[in-house]
């Protein structure tokens, strides 16, 4: 297969799909090998956005997505009917900020820090499809535990969480620490996380 059609048939995978693509899965399909895949998605990057062209390929949870160009979405809401996206309300983004940081995280830790009940603001992002359940806490109750979704990743212009920017929680941490420790979910997350990494 030329190079050029790598390109085409990279275009036509990521279009066909409307979901982020894993660049392993586009050189296992492409039988090519990852550095490859990447510069033909570096060269079909480069003709898009050069010549303005209405769409655009994001780097999104290690792969590659096609979305509409943000100059033109005013164009594509009207043409669509779609009415204007509700921002989210300052409770949401603080109940979000903390599962993107933290995560994964339980309700309870998510209204410790913030401090007040936070059921409406965690309904909400899991409606947006913002938060997902990723798993249960090994403690009295079982409680769910939060992380972010790759949808997160797409709307807020992320590739991984580890390009979150850096936000100051040490006036938190001694309190938050403690309250892990009493609860016993501290421990508990800890072993859940080796765990994970174990399994994969």
């Amino acid at each position: 297969m030329s190079e050029i059609n790598i390109q085409y048939a990279i275009e036509g995978i990521l279009f066909a799909s409307g979901e982020p693509v894993k660049a392993s899965k586009l050189a296992a399909v492409l039988d090519r090998n990852i550095d490859e895949i990447r510069e033909a998605v570096k060269i079909l990057k480069y003709n898009y956005d050069t010549q303005q062209r209405g769409v655009m390929i994001i780097d999104i949870d290690e792969g590659y997505q096609i979305c509409s160009r943000p100059i033109y979405h005013p164009y594509i809401q009207e043409i669509l009917g779609e009415q204007r996206r509700q921002a989210l309300s300052n409770a949401a983004m603080e109940a979000l900020t903390i599962v993107a940081y933290k995560q994964p995280v339980t309700r309870g830790q998510i209204e410790f820090i913030r401090g007040v009940n936070s059921d409406g603001a965690i309904n909400r992002l899991l409606d947006k499809d913002l938060i997902e359940e990723v798993g249960r806490l090994d403690a009295p109750g079982r409680p769910i535990l939060y992380g972010t979704t790759v949808n997160f990743l797409r709307c807020f212009g992320l590739n991984t969480t580890k390009d979150l920017p850096e936000i100051d929680f040490s006036d938190l941490i001694s309190e938050y620490e403690q309250y892990e420790i009493d609860t016993g979910e501290k421990e508990e997350i800890n072993n859940n996380e080796q765990e994970t990494q174990v399994d994969t």
